[in-house]
């Protein structure tokens, strides 16, 4: 007789998450948001938490959050035993909201104007907000693999599309695009895993057949411009998953 040794269950995982940032992160327009930080089950730390059972997971992100906020309010979720970070904040640093409702409600020169005062901005401080959140979240969480997120591009650009004009959209993109090149080069400088989420967006940007991105939405104006439940578990969950490590 065959005697089979049982299979020994399978080691609870050592990881250790807190998920920290701003709307990106919290998975504003992901839908089921409650609390003041409107935070989702929908957002992709919540769905890798799901996917993976680490031994912890905490998301202290929160809507409107700036890099300042993110210490002053979320740093206190991480420790030395934090194994895993995640964080997306600068853009609430350069007004993204604000620079939103001057595109939506007014024309393209004030757009214009608006963005471009916001990469003005960014050029001056971004990087020296992003160093002290980078520094301040490795003193508090020496031992954790943290990946930073970035914002999706907003734009399929070259197609017809209602709204905004052409040259508000260009504009826009643009924006982001220097935001998100600050973050990386702050992010790897601080040797934190960049997870660049503007690839996978691509065809699925505002303008587009298949849009990951809640369009303006003056009834909810909290929700435009951020990802839908399609933009997070397709988006931003399989980036995140593919450095996590």
């Amino acid at each position: 007789m065959v005697t089979l040794a049982a299979t020994p269950a399978q080691a609870a995982s050592s990881v250790r998450y807190v998920a920290l940032g701003d709307s990106y992160s919290s998975g504003v327009g992901a839908g089921s948001e409650s609390g003041t930080c409107q935070r989702s089950p929908n957002a992709y730390s919540a769905l890798w938490a799901a996917a993976n059972a680490p031994a912890s997971y905490v998301s202290v992100a929160c809507s409107g959050a700036t890099t300042t906020t993110v210490i002053s309010s979320q740093l206190s979720a991480l420790s030395s035993t934090t194994t895993l970070v995640s964080v997306s904040a600068g853009g609430n640093d350069m007004g993204f909201s604000n620079i939103m409702s001057t595109c939506a409600l007014k024309g393209t020169t004030e757009c214009v104007a608006a963005v471009q005062a916001a990469e003005d901005k960014a050029r001056s401080s971004l990087t020296g907000l992003l160093n002290t959140l980078y520094s301040n979240i490795r003193s508090k969480a020496p031992n954790a693999r943290v990946v930073v997120l970035d914002y999706p591009v907003f734009y399929q650009l070259g197609t017809t599309c209602i709204g905004l004009s052409a040259t508000s959209h260009a504009k826009i993109d643009e924006g982001i695009n220097l935001i998100d090149d600050m973050t990386r080069s702050a992010a790897q400088a601080h040797g934190f895993v960049f997870a660049d989420v503007r690839s996978i967006f691509v065809g699925h940007q505002l303008c587009s057949g298949d849009k990951w991105l809640h369009a303006l939405n003056f009834a909810s104006l909290s929700i435009s411009y951020h990802p839908t439940s399609n933009g997070q578990s397709k988006g931003y969950l399989p980036v995140f998953r593919a450095n996590a490590g």
